[in-house]
């Protein structure tokens, strides 16, 4: 028995603000009057058109980053690469698992790896969508990590049936405000 759910960053957005910085750039390194010419560029070692291109390729590596969460018998099992590799929260290290309601921009100031703001660092967040309701873990040793869920109906029979079967106390089934 077991939960897997698997998020990316959905940023489309973000590509349009890059394509009108690309056209504001390229017209005023092409257009201008003290525009360059090939030849100089290729002197430069192309690296105008790599700087144009640098934002495409992080904001790509980023959005097909996905994170991934397993929840299982053991433990909670989450990764997200680069910043999450592979950790593993046993059902001992855990005070209280829980639904609750959250607010991205205003906790932590947006979506995907974050901490809360105002240098809560005990306090991380994993939000990958709009959903505005995750489930919270509130560890043993004072810290949290809140992980954003597309799959809360999965997610809330999933929990209901482990806090009955596998008989685990810090699993609460109350939908909580901040």
């Amino acid at each position: 028995m077991e939960f897997i759910e698997k998020q990316q960053l959905k940023l489309w957005w973000l590509y349009i603000l890059l394509g009108i910085e690309t056209i504001i750039v390229c017209s005023i390194m092409f257009l201008s009057k003290d525009k360059l010419t090939w030849q100089e560029i290729r002197t430069a070692h192309y690296l105008p058109i790599f700087a144009i291109l640098l934002p495409y390729l992080i904001v790509y590596v980023v959005t097909k980053n996905s994170f991934t969460i397993k929840i299982d018998v053991n433990g909670i099992n989450y990764r997200y690469w680069p910043f999450a590799r592979n950790k593993f929260l046993a059902w001992q290290q855990i005070e209280k698992l829980y639904i609750r309601k959250f607010d991205a921009l205003g906790e932590y100031g947006g979506w995907g790896y974050r901490y809360k703001l105002w240098f809560k660092f005990n306090d991380k967040a994993y939000i990958f969508n709009d959903a505005n309701l995750g489930l919270q873990i509130e560890l043993k040793e004072n810290r949290k990590i809140l992980f954003s869920t597309s799959k809360l109906a999965e997610l809330k029979l999933f929990l209901i049936n482990m806090k009955n079967t596998q008989n685990i106390g810090a699993i609460e089934l109350d939908v909580r405000e901040r």
